[in-house]
């Protein structure tokens, strides 16, 4: 019988040192590369918006400013001045639609029970109907209505920056965003 020869416990020491040292000072392999922005959003020209609904009462108590058509109304004019895409009347006519929303689904933070209001943005294409990306933006809680007025502003400000960003192929984007789902 032969006998194999085995490494001596120094060997391997100085193995696991050098291993140890050649990944130092390299990025973690868990943090995955970010996929691609779909082609058609990036080379879109018209959309068509789409009002998927809102009017929801967040807290049970205090009412929006604008009516249930505020996120709409508020979406459709950031997106006329920003002068990126031309505004579709039909979504025949368009690139893509962008379904936007406002809604209040129920929530709990540290056992406590509420609301949580939030846009909604969703990017499909228009032939196919299938969801291209989703933005989710949610709001600030607010006890007085001038201060949740002042929250959907700040919220709306910040889906339609996460919009810019995406079209600018930026797919990492800091903002709760998800890609079709």
């Amino acid at each position: 019988m032969t006998r194999m020869n085995r490494p001596s416990i120094p060997l391997i020491i100085i193995a696991l040192t050098l291993a140890s040292l050649t990944s130092w000072g390299m990025p973690p392999q868990s943090k995955a590369d970010a996929a691609p922005v779909p082609a058609l959003i990036l080379s879109a020209r018209s959309i068509f918006v789409s009002n998927a609904g809102s009017g929801c009462n967040p807290y049970g108590r205090l009412e929006f400013s604008g009516g249930p058509n505020r996120a709409y109304n508020q979406f459709y004019a950031a997106l006329k001045g920003w002068g990126k895409y031309q505004l579709a009347a039909a979504p025949a006519d368009a690139d893509l639609v962008f379904e936007i929303s406002f809604t209040c689904p129920a929530a709990a933070w540290n056992s406590i029970a509420g609301d949580d209001p939030q846009l909604m943005l969703v990017i499909l294409d228009v032939k196919t109907r299938v969801t291209l990306w989703e933005i989710t933006e949610h709001m600030e809680w607010a006890v007085r209505k001038s201060n949740l007025d002042k929250n959907f502003d700040e919220a709306m400000s910040k889906l339609v920056g996460d919009l810019k960003q995406l079209a600018a192929g930026n797919s990492q984007l800091a903002a709760t965003v998800s890609s079709g789902s």
